[in-house]
């Protein structure tokens, strides 16, 4: 039997009563392992739970994107955002910003969302705060088609558009990483809005965003 000195320094080591040391099994069970799974299993680790041990997992999506999708607020434009994926803390988090100015000026839009990040399958889930009081919640689905091929991600965004009236919307959504030699600076000053049919936006882009026959579209959606 240890001395009531070391019985406290055991106790105090795993964040226990000396009481507990010496309860029973059952006892001890209840205590520590059933009431722990309770409070695991509580209202924010049923929301944090699938983002959690996700860096191995998603490591090769690192890095910056360009997201491209169509929303009301925009209508019959692309709109053009850049998209940080990184690791914190044992998560993958995102980062998206928006940078769009109307050609007459009436409108100059800046908008910041924090997000997390996980991999179900073979789907990417990335669920976003908009970072002002009250910003929605946005969810972008991605699938990627080939699995050492990471230049496009391909999915569908789920938004609420604030233009012409505030509404839920869904877009098709595909990202383009961006190469290393690009700054940071020179990718956000690319963000925007274009005309669908506009030479700045990658014809792959184009065409998934357009093209209700796509196939890569059609694997994604489906």
């Amino acid at each position: 039997m240890p001395s009531a000195h070391n019985l406290r320094r055991i106790a105090r080591h795993f964040d226990l009563s000396e009481a507990d040391l010496f309860a029973d099994h059952a006892e001890f069970t209840r205590r520590h392992i059933l009431n722990q799974k309770r409070t695991a299993s509580g209202p924010v680790d049923l929301m944090i739970g699938p983002f959690r041990d996700q860096t191995q997992t998603l490591r090769r999506y690192l890095g910056f994107y360009h997201s491209h999708f169509q929303t009301p607020t925009w209508d019959g434009l692309i709109l053009r955002s850049l998209i940080w994926i990184y690791e914190k803390d044992g998560y993958v988090m995102s980062r998206s910003v928006e940078r769009v100015v109307a050609e007459d000026g009436s409108v100059n839009q800046k908008s910041r969302y924090d997000g997390m990040v996980s991999q179900r399958g073979n789907r990417v889930y990335v669920v976003e705060h908009e970072m002002v009081r009250d910003g929605s919640i946005v969810e972008t689905i991605l699938t990627p088609s080939h699995r050492q091929q990471v230049k496009y991600l391909r999915g569908m965004t789920i938004g609420v558009a604030w233009r012409p009236h505030i509404s839920p919307y869904t877009s098709r959504s595909i990202w383009k990483r961006i190469e290393n030699k690009v700054t940071l600076r020179e990718a956000l000053k690319a963000c925007g809005v274009f005309p669908a049919q506009s030479r700045q936006i990658d014809p792959v882009i184009r065409k998934y965003l357009s093209d209700p026959s796509d196939s890569d579209a059609a694997n994604v959606l489906y």
